[in-house]
């Protein structure tokens, strides 16, 4: 007899069941911006028991929690075992985006980000249709939710001495790095075992506050609309069943990529969606060092070369080899020469012909899969060509023996980042959604991911996700009363 046990530590329903009822806000896609939605709503609705909320994952059930906080990975398995294991590379059938990689599974992505969460830059932050003073605020609750912390290596030799050498040889700007880490022992029976951030700890969050429906191995096809307002979405389960779950609004999270999938098959009018879609030329570079000259207490080592004006790029330094994160129970083996990490990602320009659209093919449901036309401009390539410049001055500067052939712009789409394929602006004719992140012209009609950021800065876009999607739930709990 085989037992089979229910993975049930997060409550569920079907979709029958969901069906029932009539959702004063319904969540589709349970990434960060899909957790920060949720989470907010139900901070705000904690003692409003008539108000409903529901959320729909396309995938199921697969970790409760960021992979690194799984005790039996660290670092090197979670990227390269896990990650393959537990996700699909989209990019094989998107010649120019070739690098796409989707976690279809509650939490999305989030499982597996490396957790880096340095705010844009300022002057970019100018440009966006929400005054600094407003973002600032939010941006504060984003960092609050995800426990951002420059601490994760203080104390650490190796830390303060790359410090020291990357300041004395004139690249100021480089720092701690910003991570989202609860750095808040368990003690007196208030348990903080899941340090890295992933979208699971902000579902947690909700559910302490008050019940909400969720249902996973949920397909969301199109989003029901009519007399200008949304009225609910049309799903699919398993088997292929449709239902239709009504709601006064629809907060779309499902990504970059299939968000604006969801909206074109919806018949969802708008010359911007699906446009500007914006990622960063990225390297990975790796190079080594002496451990003689750190002390016994080498530490990790996470430092980020931020983004300037004149440096549109930025470059995460982790090492030493897989010790950026590992696990209590490893025998830390340090060589006499330990391997750095540069990961870096810089600007690429927003143009209304790298897009998403609609292609001839579909899927087993019948909805026609996406495809993305993308390439990058002159000055995408000149920004490539600074990034390689900052590592190798980076990597001379910290006394790092760098691999020059590892110094290679990685494929289209592999940074994970890519953004603003349904983003916020003030004029429909180059935006897709409003200041709020609502459809231009749909009543009640949101999206609440990376694509709705206005424009993508060389930092990683989940901060401004979470911080633009706890913004959006804000005005969402206004406008229902």
């Amino acid at each position: 007899m085989v037992v089979k046990y229910k993975n049930n530590w997060i409550p569920t329903k079907t979709l029958e069941e969901m069906s029932k009822t009539n959702y004063d806000v319904l969540i589709v896609g349970s990434g960060p911006g899909g957790g920060a939605s949720l989470q907010r709503l139900c901070e705000h609705w904690k003692d409003q028991g008539a108000k409903k909320i529901g959320i729909l994952e396309k995938g199921d059930k697969l970790f409760h929690s960021h992979s690194l906080n799984i005790p039996t990975q660290n670092a090197n398995t979670a990227r390269d075992v896990l990650l393959p294991d537990n996700s699909t590379p989209l990019g094989k059938r998107l010649p120019q985006f070739s690098g796409a990689t989707m976690v279809y599974a509650l939490g999305g992505r989030s499982l597996f980000w490396n957790a880096a969460t340095p705010r844009p830059i300022r002057s970019e932050l100018k440009t966006w249709p929400i005054h600094s003073s407003e973002l600032n605020v939010y941006y504060g609750m984003a960092e609050k939710l995800l426990h951002v912390t420059k601490d994760y290596a203080k104390g650490s030799s190796m830390q303060n001495r790359m410090l020291k050498q990357l300041h004395g040889g004139g690249i100021l700007e480089a720092d701690d790095m910003p991570l989202a880490f609860d750095m808040t022992p368990s003690r007196q029976g208030e348990v903080h075992s899941n340090p890295w951030f992933s979208s699971i700890n902000a579902l947690a969050a909700a559910n302490f506050d008050r019940p909400y429906d969720l249902a996973v191995n949920a397909y969301v096809s199109r989003v029901l609309t009519g007399n200008r307002r949304v009225s609910g979405v049309e799903v699919f389960s398993e088997d292929k069943r449709s239902y239709t779950i009504r709601a006064k609004n629809v907060v779309v999270s499902a990504s970059t990529l299939e968000t604006p999938r969801i909206l074109l098959h919806s018949g969802i009018q708008g010359p911007a969606i699906g446009r500007y879609l914006t990622g960063h030329v990225s390297m990975i570079a790796i190079g080594t060092i002496s451990r003689r000259q750190f002390s016994d207490k080498v530490g990790n080592l996470s430092v980020l070369k931020f983004e300037t004006n004149e440096s549109p790029y930025q470059i995460q330094i982790l090492g030493p080899d897989q010790y950026f994160s590992y696990q209590q129970f490893e025998d830390r083996e340090l060589k006499d020469q330990l391997m750095v990490v540069y990961a870096a990602f810089g600007r690429v320009e927003s143009r209304a012909e790298n897009r998403v659209y609609l292609g001839a093919e579909k899927d087993e449901f019948g909805v026609p899969l996406q495809q993305v036309q993308y390439s990058l401009s002159n000055k995408d390539r000149q920004v490539a060509n600074q990034i390689k410049q900052g590592i190798t001055q980076s990597a001379a500067a910290m006394g790092v023996t760098l691999d020059q052939s590892t110094l290679v712009l990685r494929p289209p789409g592999a940074d994970m980042h890519e953004a603003c394929t349904s983003r916020m602006g003030d004029d429909p004719a180059t935006s897709a959604t409003n200041r709020y992140g609502q459809i231009h012209g749909v009543q009640g009609l949101f999206v609440a991911d990376n694509s709705v950021l206005p424009s993508l800065t060389a930092a990683g876009p989940v901060l401004s996700n979470v911080a633009l999607a706890i913004r959006q739930a804000d005005h969402i709990v206004r406008q229902s009363g």
